[in-house]
């Protein structure tokens, strides 16, 4: 039974509210249904929209009217072209279909006027409130400054993040024959061009630019005219020296809308009044119409309208949060873009076609192999090797493959002694395949653990049991390397097992704590730290030293200092945990200073064959944190003391943290060092496919790609991965009393005899 919605009030004529009134009245021709818009029926704003075949499908079965309309005015290509200066990379296989935004509104006009909805165009819709008093149900569509949801602001719980790019929409009167990128790098900076066919005689053109390029070259001041032929004069090539016409354009600024709720009472918003997603990777109309579908399939299942809301909210959401974290990987790549032009030219077209990581190396591989190969060839993969089965050289250490089983507490040794469950962990984890494995973090002292069961190596009897470990890694991994991660815990020492309570402290035997500062790591729940003073800060680096000679004799292949997540190390960096006011506190140089003197410490006891990484948190997912530029500064400067390579994780650095969670979330902070800075990279943070491992090293976003999770579902996730792609290479040879299973095993067949004859 449909939800009783009977009289409809729609704030806004643009593709979403018109498209949600035409499928409400379809639904109930006696429904009473009207849409206000402010403005005439033929103005509009921008000029071209895209539509995904998924959109189109949607449209097709709900209304084929309206579908039938569209497929009459689509512009279809599958091509991208990528202007890099001077070549043009192309990439097939990707499928588009764009029409004028006019002719959409045109069409969907018609439709609700044909099914009898009321349009008051020029008509300010009166205040959702006065709306919802009189109507059923109130849908607001409108548009990315909503004056309903502003009004509503207490209820919706609005979020608008503005971002660092300029953009102007504008038009050229020809067809080109593909979605084209083009990056002009001009005295002021970098420029971008975002264009693609909507017409056999028009297409949509973009330009965006850093606000700081866009002043430089004094668009800030430019009028309407100016802005036009500057761009047009910019992109001349792409033009083919034709100009450039505006539509109410004018230089903008992205916001990022988010909504707590997305209903409140009997008024509901959709599109952009809802949330946004950058124009990138064209999702604006796409979204809108897609909510109007659910929105109107949700008052036809559900029984009341609150339940419909309801239902419509958790459907639409986990799509749209999925597509703004894409879109916000497309932003930031664009607004990053002028670290990325000295690329080779086919990583820098793989990186932009791949950018929000919905496009990966596999399936561009089927949209396009051709293309796909010579991005390979000039990675550097020999014929048949998937780009995570070649080798890195970091000093005298050769890793077979670009797959690091990442370091995970285990809390699982006794007295720091490493036992049986640790030569089995990691051994397992060593015959999987992977190229590196590390610990977890070992502690360098009784008093730098983090729970009862964390591992240490300040006892020969510790240096002995990880030297069981580490021989049977070189004697039995044919080639796996085996790295020690040391760490201290500072003010997050002394708590629980994990499963018994993270981050709790001990109810009894508790040790005393350590820290840049004395900040609790929860304040009224943690110990209360002591602050290093000159003799702790020569203790501990002492620690630190005497540790790593151990950890070389035990024979690790790779030494990683822990400076990362709120431990000792960590909470000097960030100014959050330090607010020291001696020589060790304050800017972020002086933060730094007691971390490099642990680094140069260390390096100078480790030996010079064998390399040493650094594991940081790039961001504290916290205002006051550690910012984009002190992590640049922390990475420039570890790697000027000569670290191998820097691990960039995120977070665990403050309780209040709010990270940003979603597939590979924290591997944009190693693409902007590595591109940034000339150090290679560890990305680490819910990588969770060997797609996306080979994907992120393809684009140069990564070196090494480091996976705890899969690792423990999956043993031999590396091997399988190698089976899964074909790959029976030396990078990832299978030992050899499991030689026998390096094919999946045969499964019963689910086929059944297909119909040979029809009979009457």
């Amino acid at each position: 039974m449909a939800a009783a919605a009977q009289r409809i009030a729609v704030i806004g004529g643009g593709p979403g509210g018109l498209y949600a009134a035409a499928l409400l009245k379809r639904l109930d021709p006696h429904r009473d249904i009207t849409v206000w818009e402010r403005n005439a029926p033929e103005d509009t704003f921008g000029f071209g929209v895209v539509l995904s075949d998924e959109t189109l499908g949607g449209i097709e079965h709900a209304d084929p009217v309206v579908y039938r309309h569209l497929s009459e005015e689509f512009v279809r290509w599958d091509t991208i072209d990528i202007v890099h200066r001077g070549r043009t990379h192309t990439s097939g296989g990707h499928g588009f279909a764009a029409l004028g935004r006019r002719r959409l509104l045109e069409i969907l006009h018609a439709r609700c006027a044909s099914l009898g909805v009321h349009l008051r165009f020029r008509t300010p819709a009166p205040p959702a409130a006065e709306l919802a008093a009189r109507h059923d149900l109130v849908i607001a569509a409108d548009g990315v400054h909503s004056a309903t949801r502003e009004a509503h602001a207490d209820a919706f719980g609005p979020r608008l993040t503005a971002h660092r790019n300029r953009y102007i929409w504008l038009a050229a009167d020809f067809a080109l024959d593909a979605f084209r990128f083009e990056i002009a790098e001009t005295g002021h900076g970098v420029q971008q061009l975002h264009a693609y066919p909507y017409a056999a005689d028009a297409s949509t053109v973009i330009v965006e630019m850093r606000e700081e390029v866009w002043r430089a070259a004094g668009l800030d001041t430019a009028g309407p005219a100016e802005s036009v032929a500057h761009c047009a004069k910019t992109f001349t090539e792409a033009l083919d020296g034709r100009p450039l016409r505006a539509n109410k354009s004018s230089w903008l600024t992205f916001r990022t809308v988010v909504n707590s709720h997305w209903s409140h009472g009997n008024t509901v918003l959709i599109g952009d009044a809802a949330h946004t997603a950058h124009f990138s990777i064209g999702s604006g109309t796409k979204l809108a119409v897609e909510d109007a579908l659910a929105l109107a399939a949700c008052v036809e299942e559900q029984p009341d309208l609150p339940t419909a809301l309801d239902a419509y909210e958790r459907e639409r959401r986990p799509v749209v949060a999925s597509t703004q974290r894409a879109a916000a990987a497309s932003l930031r790549w664009f607004e990053e873009l002028a670290a990325y032009v000295d690329q080779p030219p086919r990583r820098f077209a793989f990186n932009l076609l791949t950018r929000s990581r919905r496009v990966t190396h596999d399936n561009l591989r089927l949209r396009d192999a051709t293309f796909t190969a010579a991005v390979e060839e000039e990675f550097g993969c020999p014929p048949g090797t998937p780009p995570m089965f070649t080798p890195l050289r970091l000093r005298g250490l050769e890793l077979r493959n670009r797959v690091v089983v990442s370091p995970m507490d285990m809390y699982s040794a006794l007295d720091g002694v490493p036992g049986d469950f640790h030569l089995v962990h990691l051994g397992a984890r060593a015959l999987g395949g992977a190229g590196l494995t590390m610990t977890e973090m070992v502690c360098v002292s009784p008093d730098g653990r983090i729970t009862p069961g964390c591992a240490g190596l300040y006892t020969d009897e510790q240096a002995a049991a990880w030297r069981r470990i580490t021989d049977f890694v070189h004697t039995s991994a044919d080639g796996a390397a085996i790295g020690v991660q040391l760490g201290h815990s500072g003010r997050k020492g002394s708590t629980k097992l994990m499963w018994e309570g993270i981050d709790q402290p001990l109810d009894t035997g508790n040790w005393p704590l350590s820290a840049a500062s004395p900040i609790p790591y929860e304040p009224g729940v943690s110990q209360l730290p002591q602050a290093l003073d000159r003799a702790g800060l020569d203790a501990v680096r002492e620690q630190f030293t005497a540790a790593a000679r151990r950890a070389a004799h035990c024979g690790f292949d790779l030494l990683e200092l822990h400076c990362a997540h709120g431990y000792l190390l960590s909470g000097f960096l960030s100014p959050l945990t330090n607010h020291r006011t001696d020589a060790y506190g304050g800017p972020v140089g002086n933060r730094l200073r007691y971390p490099l003197e642990v680094f140069d410490a260390v390096r100078a006891v480790w030996p010079q064959d064998r390399p040493m990484t650094v594991r940081i948190s790039a961001t504290d997912w916290a205002q006051g944190g550690t910012s984009t530029e002190d992590a640049l500064t922390v990475a420039r400067a570890f790697a000027a003391h000569g670290a191998d390579a820097i691990d960039v994780s995120t977070g665990q650095v403050v309780p209040g943290e709010r990270p940003e969670y979603g597939r590979s979330y924290q591997t944009p902070y190693a693409d902007r060092i590595r591109n940034t800075v000339d150090v290679p990279v560890i990305a680490v943070g819910a990588i969770s496919s060997w797609d996306d491992v080979n994907s992120l090293l393809l684009a140069g976003r990564a070196d090494l790609c480091a996976l705890a999770r899969p690792h423990l579902y999956d043993p031999h996730w590396t091997l399988h991965a190698a089976a899964e792609q074909g790959y029976s290479g030396t990078a990832a040879p299978w030992p050899l009393p499991y030689r026998a299973g390096s094919r999946p095993p045969p499964t019963g067949r689910t086929d059944a005899p297909k119909p040979r004859l029809t009979l009457d």
